[in-house]
């Protein structure tokens, strides 16, 4: 009786250490999963706000309303940067409209808030963390010709005419890739 009950009891702690990992697995994928539903949603709110406000930048240099690059070159420079309307604050009136960017940097995709939208020269932007655990994050611009572009404006373009969609495309360090299409207004 003792022989059979140790061997069910180690069927038994197999079960459950195989239940327990298979549980720890699902949450983990479900964390990761949650966080990329997340990115995307603040993206889309962000791209839903926007506005073609024209603005200025350090060297009070005209910047377009929306502008986008395949890399970042300066410590304050964002793959996707454009101007949003501001958030909504108390007694349902909105805060001024503001600059935000995007970027990926060391494996994560952060957001760039910039305080005032003309930038004085020594202006900052506030940097925050929106995705981690990201190995590629590329963006594509889709023109008035129906051509995608790596970058926008195009040369010898309109600095404020937006483009017409916007593509994402996220690779995550778990090899996934996950892409999105917005529709600018």
């Amino acid at each position: 009786a003792l022989t059979i009950f140790a061997v069910m009891s180690l069927a038994a702690y197999r079960g459950l250490a195989t239940m327990l990992d298979a549980r720890a697995h699902i949450e983990m994928e479900n964390h990761k999963w949650r966080n990329v539903a997340l990115f995307f949603s603040r993206l889309e709110n962000d791209l839903d706000a926007f506005r073609k406000l024209p603005l200025r930048s350090a060297s009070d240099l005209p910047l377009p309303a929306l502008a986008g690059n395949a890399v970042t070159v300066g410590e304050d420079d964002a793959q996707l940067a454009f101007t949003r309307g501001g958030y909504g604050g108390q007694e349902e009136k909105l805060s001024a409209p503001q600059r935000v960017g995007y970027r990926w940097r060391q494996g994560q995709v952060e957001v760039l808030s910039w305080a005032v939208l003309d930038q004085a020269p020594r202006s900052r932007p506030e940097v925050y963390r929106a995705l981690g655990e990201v190995s590629r994050f590329e963006l594509r611009y889709l023109d008035p010709a129906g051509n995608w572009q790596l970058q926008w404006p195009m040369p010898g373009q309109a600095a404020n005419l937006p483009p017409s969609a916007l593509e994402v495309s996220l690779t995550l360090l778990s090899g996934e890739v996950v892409k999105r299409v917005f529709a600018l207004p």
